[in-house]
């Protein structure tokens, strides 16, 4: 059973993601305002998040700033509006995926479980001595799930840790953003590359020394993103 926090403005909608993920088998807990959220995620810390935007009080953009101040847990936006700019600045303030309203419960349940999936991705040939790995100063153990650089652990959101897991799995290969978008998120039928581009932001910000000249994740002007080389 997954146990699920939605703070979410609109009762009917609380209502309608409340009883479809109890019908799925889902633990919900419903809020109507950012600070209920915050109280309810400190009281009882959930699986996942799934945070309305357009909420009275502390917007939705702040609550998913002081979100990942300390946690990171797995948070998904749903928003009205698929071209709303406040998806890309909740993306790049931390979220891991967006949900455009209204959504089936079979959509909701989908994205839950592709945000929640930490495995990383599957790797040719792969041996138990390559489960540790060390890039100049980042270190990267595919069994724990954990990052380290220079020997301090990174908080590494779920979305940010898959994306580094997949590049860094395939050194100096190349992929497209469209590529990145299916194999991380999942999203074969969702053509919307924003998810990659505030990922890697996100990323960089916390794995490279300067941002603006990356060295482990890097641009392919024209192609997408690689990892290294070093």
């Amino acid at each position: 059973m997954t146990r699920v926090l939605l703070i979410e403005d609109d009762p009917a909608v609380r209502r309608g993601v409340t009883l479809g993920l109890h019908r799925r088998g889902h633990e919900t807990e419903a809020v109507g305002t950012g600070e209920d959220g915050l109280e309810a995620l400190a009281a009882a810390p959930p699986d996942i998040v799934l945070l309305d935007l357009m909420l009275p009080g502390m917007s939705g953009l702040e609550v998913c700033r002081r979100v990942r101040a300390t946690s990171q847990v797995p948070l998904v936006i749903l928003s009205a509006r698929s071209d709303d700019v406040d998806v890309v600045v909740g993306l790049e303030a931390g979220a891991d995926d967006y949900i455009v309203k209204p959504a089936s419960d079979e959509v909701i349940e989908a994205r839950m479980r592709a945000v929640l999936r930490r495995l990383a991705p599957s790797q040719p040939d792969a041996r138990a001595g390559d489960e540790r790995a060390t890039y100049a100063d980042l270190e990267i153990d595919r069994a724990a799930l954990t990052v380290r650089k220079r020997g301090e652990d990174l908080a590494l959101a779920p979305s940010e840790l898959k994306l580094l897991l997949f590049l860094s799995a395939w050194p100096e290969r190349t992929f497209g953003r469209q590529q990145l978008l299916e194999e991380v998120w999942e999203h074969s039928y969702y053509g919307d590359f924003r998810l990659v581009d505030a990922c890697v932001t996100r990323l960089r910000a916390k794995i490279e020394d300067d941002p603006r000249r990356p060295r482990y994740v890097q641009t392919v002007r024209g192609f997408g993103y690689r990892f290294g080389p070093l």
